[in-house]
């Protein structure tokens, strides 16, 4: 197999499956546009990409037609759910949608779509075609964001829908160093699984995956990476015993500090990755004494943003802040 490995020295993060984003709002519904910095479609001007659909965004009458079905559609699924569930004592779920139902940049997200925005030359004219679902075929491969302190990668891989699974065959077909990136952020509008990389000369993409929260974690909360040398010798312990029961290939730990004062702890391997999800890794949170903390014993800053906001969609109750506990 011919695993993407980081270099010497360098922290894996994340490894998740993406692609360009896909417009949810029915004038756009299903389409996405690739701009200049005075709107007009470039997908012509990208150089190697091959010939992809052209849209047109829907009209107002035709939209609402269009939502009026889909929305019936919608009701009718939930209350098929509603039902089953009910007759299925101790099985739980949620209708709630885990997006935002109001955008807030409506030109980029009603009115039109655009994934990939930039004038010619710029970084995110650079990305690749194989990031379009319209451009490639979703049952037979995949792209992957890898994301480590240093850069952002970007591979492409064989993946099977059914069947047996293909070895990770990694190709490299993107990457960029982290200074090359000014922001990203989350995009929740309808699904809640975007997020914009704004890169250092104004060009920009939209990208999408289901797995968002466990890179967003690095690229948008920014946590401090904390070296095992600043350690106390019983959070090294801790940490050390952690990391020896993971894959020998695993990376060196991504050690961060909350607010609370407990410490957070996540090891990849990329001998763990599949062409489905990426990499999940193995991750546990440490008191300041170095001690395992479990998982009732988390203060509200030992969870992520998006895990905060999906425990309590599912009505999990979160422990307070620590510094709601001080009073």
């Amino acid at each position: 197999m011919n695993i993407w490995h980081p270099s010497p020295g360098e922290t894996l993060l994340a490894r998740i499956p993406v692609t360009f984003a896909t417009g949810a709002a029915m004038p756009v519904r299903g389409m996405r546009w690739f701009r200049d910095v005075e709107r007009n479609d470039i997908q012509a001007e990208l150089s190697g990409w091959p010939e992809g659909p052209t849209y047109t965004a829907r009209s107002a009458g035709g939209a609402m037609g269009r939502g009026a079905l889909t929305n019936l559609g919608f009701f009718l699924g939930n209350v098929l759910a509603a039902i089953v569930s009910s007759l299925a004592p101790g099985t739980q779920g949620s209708f709630g949608d885990a997006g935002s139902k109001t955008s807030d940049d409506p030109a980029n997200e009603v009115d039109d779509f655009p994934v990939l925005w930039g004038a010619p030359g710029t970084i995110a004219r650079s990305l690749p075609w194989q990031l379009d679902p319209a451009r490639r075929d979703q049952q037979r491969y995949r792209t992957h964001l890898i994301v480590t302190d240093r850069r952002v990668i970007v591979v492409g891989l064989a993946h099977r829908e059914r069947g047996e699974k293909p070895p990770v065959e990694d190709v490299v077909l993107w990457e960029t160093p982290r200074s090359n990136i000014a922001e990203v952020v989350r995009r929740d509008f309808k699904g809640g699984d975007d997020f914009r990389i704004l890169f250092a000369d104004g060009s920009w993409c939209r990208l999408s995956s289901h797995w968002r929260s466990l890179a967003m974690e690095y690229l948008v909360d920014h946590p401090d990476l904390v070296p095992l040398t600043s350690l106390t010798p019983a959070q090294r312990e801790t940490v050390e015993a952690f990391v020896a029961a993971q894959p020998p290939d695993a990376s060196p730990p991504a050690v961060t500090r909350h607010e609370c004062g407990c410490y957070g702890v996540e090891v990849l391997a990329p001998s763990t990755t599949t062409s489905f999800y990426g990499i999940h890794g193995e991750s546990m949170t440490m008191d300041a004494h170095g001690a395992e903390v479990g998982i009732s014993g988390y203060h509200l800053e030992d969870w992520s943003p998006e895990e905060v906001r999906e425990l309590r969609s599912q009505h999990v109750p979160v422990a307070p802040s620590y510094r709601d506990s001080q009073g």
